[in-house]
This record gives C-alpha cells, sequence and structure tokens, in this order.
C-alpha cells in the first residue's frame, strides 16, 4: 500500500512539473509567432498594487492572475550581490535609508519592504537568484537595469536553469548590441526599443529587422500625429511582434491604462486594433486580463 501511495504521488510530482515547464513554453511559442492574435500581459514591477513592488509576493500573484510576463529591476550590494530594486537608493521601497551599493545584502536583508502606499510590510528584498526560483517554469521576465552587469545576471541564470526565461530590452543600435551583448543572442530574448518621435526610427527598425530579427519592438511615441506610427506597425506584421507600455500617456500615444480605465477600446483597444499589439506592459495586469478575456484575446 505504501508503495502504491509512493508512486502516485511521484506520478503527481511529474505531472505537476511538466506543467509547470509547459506555461513557459507556451509563453514562448506565442512570442515567437509573428502572427500570434493573443495578446500577451506584462505586469509592471508585477502586481504592485497588492503586494510591494519588485517582492516576490508581486511575482507569485502576477503568476497566479494568469499574467505572462513581469518586469523586474536589478541592483547590485556593496558585496556584488543582485537583488530586486527599482531605484539606486532605498528610501522609497524599503525601511532603510541610503544607496543600495553601499549596503552589504545581510543588512539589506534586515530591512521590510514599503507597499504602493509606503506603508512597511512583512516583505523582504528579494535576491534576484530568490525571483528565478519562484518564477522558474512558471512566467517569464523582463529584467530592467540589468544590462550592464549581464555576466552575472547570466551566471545565476544558468545556475538556476532559467536562460529561457528572460527578456532583455535596450535603445541601443543594433551595431552596440551585436558588440555588447552580442555572445548572449542566442541564448536570452532581446527586444530593441525604438522611439518613433525620433530621427532614424524607421531606419534602426529596419536595420535591427535586417541583421537581428528580434521577435518583438517596444515601440514609444507621444501623440497620435505622428505619421510613421501606423506604417511601423504595417511594417513589423508578420515579421515580429509589437509590445507597448501604457503605464502613462506619453509612452502609447495617451492610450494608457488611465484611459483604458475610462475607455478600454480606445485605450488597449486601439493599440491593439490600430497598431497590432500583442505585448501590453500595464501596472493594471488584473484590469487588462479581464478586457481581453472578454474579447476572447486570451
Amino acid at each position: 500500500m505504501k508503495q502504491t501511495v509512493s508512486i502516485f504521488g511521484l506520478l503527481f510530482l511529474l505531472i505537476g512539473s511538466i506543467a509547470a515547464q509547459t506555461r513557459v513554453e507556451q509563453i514562448r511559442s506565442k512570442l515567437f509567432n509573428p502572427n500570434n492574435q493573443t495578446v500577451l500581459v506584462v505586469a509592471h514591477r508585477g502586481d504592485w498594487r497588492n503586494a510591494p513592488e519588485n517582492s516576490l509576493q508581486a511575482i507569485e500573484n502576477a503568476i497566479q492572475m494568469g499574467v505572462d510576463v513581469v518586469e523586474i529591476d536589478v541592483q547590485k550590494t556593496k558585496d556584488g550581490k543582485l537583488i530586486l530594486m527599482h531605484d539606486a537608493t532605498l528610501d522609497r521601497t524599503t525601511t532603510g535609508k541610503g544607496k543600495v551599493r553601499e549596503w552589504v545584502l545581510d543588512s539589506i536583508k534586515t530591512l521590510k519592504l514599503k507597499n504602493g502606499a509606503a506603508i512597511r510590510t512583512k516583505h523582504q528584498v528579494p535576491t534576484l537568484e530568490e525571483a528565478l526560483l519562484v518564477a522558474k517554469g512558471r512566467i517569464m521576465l523582463n529584467l530592467d537595469k540589468a544590462y550592464d552587469y549581464f555576466d552575472e545576471v547570466y551566471e545565476l541564470l544558468e545556475k538556476t536553469g532559467t536562460t529561457n526565461h528572460i527578456i532583455m530590452k535596450g535603445s541601443k543600435s543594433v551595431a552596440q548590441v551585436k558588440q555588447e551583448f552580442g555572445k548572449y543572442l542566442d541564448k536570452v530574448i532581446y527586444m530593441p526599443i525604438v522611439n518613433l518621435d525620433r530621427p532614424h526610427a524607421m531606419q534602426m527598425i529596419q536595420d535591427f529587422l535586417t541583421e537581428l530579427k528580434p521577435v518583438a519592438f517596444e515601440l514609444l511615441y507621444v501623440s497620435d500625429s505622428n505619421s510613421i506610427v501606423k506604417e511601423v506597425s504595417a511594417l513589423l506584421k508578420g515579421k515580429s511582434l509589437v509590445w507597448y507600455n501604457t503605464l502613462w500617456d506619453t509612452m502609447a500615444g495617451g492610450h494608457d491604462d488611465d484611459m483604458s480605465l475610462e475607455n478600454p477600446d480606445k485605450g488597449y483597444g486601439y493599440l491593439i486594433d490600430t497598431l497590432n499589439t500583442r505585448i501590453i506592459q500595464t501596472d493594471r495586469p488584473a484590469y487588462l486580463l479581464n478586457y481581453l478575456k472578454r474579447r476572447k484575446l486570451r
């Protein structure tokens, strides 16, 4: 009898492991499909409205609600440890004060994270390794502020078996990316960030399409009066996915989270239907997910 129970237990763990791995594989298959018709949701700093930003709980909440990617920020401590933190200082998001680079990890671990209302919580500052282990097999991660020490980041990715979970982005030219990040381009996903209001934006897109064929571009523009926005969306259709941030108005021509709260069809819907957007980074992941489900885009 005990042997039978043990066998069933092993089968349960095996099935659970396969299911978890399948989740990341499903997300990657959509990212690598330029004709994907569903919309991937990226939670900015995790579910920070219900847990401290860049906390393990914020990542876990995003996983539970069905988010595809969590954007997190990386900083380095005085003793060379990588932690999740947006600011270079501890003051805004923790009970500590001062620069991250002047604190060792053990001391940072004595602090408590603050929530979005600046109230102390029970949560601690997580290391990048802790975040990778929470995310493993369950969700993908967009690492911000990690470019300058990616060699150290990559060691942790290999250690935790999460190299295929990572999205890196940047606004550098294709030549700079190849020179500075080239050895990682076949290991992690790299997406260019292109400001469509700047001169030579179209040329930058053409250069990346020709030389690196990225799975997606993050695009930025201030106003719908920009004549090349729709042109770029048409150019990328069937070649690379389009990513927009709806965190505030000047990132997506005014079609942001605030507009979407008033009229989601004018906000998220415009980006999806008119600009062929298939990846949206938001500060309101639950609200966006509900909208997409109503439209059968999930």
